[in-house]
């Protein structure tokens, strides 16, 4: 994977040429003092909503208009932390959502903050202030790395591009998760196709597998094909009741990409995906979609709402994190057979 590759797959690169194939969006610069916000590891104060601030202030007032004897802290150097301010970006912003209907989808230049879903109130990366974005992007490593790590994968050793950062906001669409997949695409040519939520199983996929597989190839061939700047790239459809065909998204050909249900070492291998001699003479992608509910999985970005000791501890990634926990466990155990003993002694 080249560093051009991942500039190619910036939101602003691709969308101007594949604007009406895809969800109405707008972009806005995103200013480096909000990027400073965005990237500061204090505590986690959203800021974004100047309406809100006023709402808490004039509350604030009347409490403390009601409790000024009260003394909570001896402590004269405690300080309340306070979220910095951005009116002007804030403004733009909310003229933004409006036009898009008041609900937006928020993504930055790659990335949008999937990991991050769970901290929302109603769980969804639905969002209609800029405070709303905010809580999603502070709170998410997708944001983070596209904002540090941009490049950390790729093979080439040159210098790296500058970025220009930028704040997507796209219309907000019910997307139903089964009718999203992500096509891998090697040297011009639609080699396999993934469900793109692979934890669970639809039934409409494997009764329409022929239908869903020739209506995205149709679509890679008239729209898609030999349009992008690169031969090899990631894209990301979905697929409606209808039977249409819209594009989501494209991300770099590379690990920095989740590969779903294929490997990239079988992507990448040159080798052909499909099992039919039929479909590898057509030149037809390999399909592949969770079959059974016996193959349901949980999904990846769960690990993003426990510590990570936990999740190495459940997975045994890290041996020695395990080791020390049968150590322990080892030692508790001996300390209750020692009190055990102690406790049986004494009653005799």
């Amino acid at each position: 994977m080249k560093k051009e590759q991942v500039v190619n797959c910036q939101f602003s690169v691709w969308y101007p040429l594949f604007k009406k194939l895809t969800i109405k969006s707008l972009i806005l610069p995103l200013p480096q003092n909000v990027i400073d916000y965005l990237l500061d590891d204090g505590t986690l104060v959203v800021s974004g909503s100047s309406e809100n601030s006023t709402q808490r202030s004039q509350t604030n007032n009347s409490d403390s208009e009601e409790e000024d004897d009260i003394q909570w802290s001896d402590d004269e150097t405690t300080t309340v932390a306070t979220a910095p301010e951005f009116p002007e970006f804030n403004s733009k912003v909310q003229e933004a959502i409006n036009a898009l209907g008041g609900r937006v989808f928020p993504k930055l230049n790659w990335s949008a903050p999937r990991d991050a879903n769970w901290i929302a109130l109603n769980s969804s990366l639905q969002c209609q202030s800029l405070s709303d974005i905010f809580l999603l992007f502070k709170s998410s490593d997708f944001i983070t790395h596209d904002l540090t790590q941009p490049f950390l994968q790729c093979s080439d050793d040159s210098p790296d591009p500058g970025i220009n950062y930028e704040l997507v906001l796209r219309k907000w669409s019910e997307l139903i998760p089964g009718g999203e997949f992500r096509c891998f695409v090697k040297e011009n040519k639609l080699i396999g196709i993934s469900q793109r939520d692979y934890t669970q199983h639809y039934q409409h996929i494997s009764k329409q597998e022929a239908s869903i597989s020739s209506s995205i190839l149709l679509f890679f061939r008239n729209h898609i094909q030999h349009q992008f700047p690169d031969e090899d790239f990631v894209l990301d459809v979905y697929r409606d009741s209808m039977g249409r065909v819209w594009l989501i998204d494209f991300n770099p050909f590379g690990e920095v990409t989740d590969s779903l249900l294929f490997t990239w070492e079988e992507l990448t291998s040159g080798n052909s995906l499909t099992d039919s001699e039929d479909a590898a003479l057509q030149e037809s992608p390999a399909f592949r979609y969770t079959t059974s509910e016996v193959t349901v999985q949980p999904s990846p970005c769960l690990s993003y709402r426990i510590p990570r000791d936990f999740l190495d501890l459940s997975t045994g990634e890290d041996a020695y994190k395990l080791i020390d926990f049968l150590k322990l466990k080892k030692g508790q155990q001996e300390e209750e057979s020692e009190d055990e003993a102690e406790t049986h002694v004494a009653s005799t």
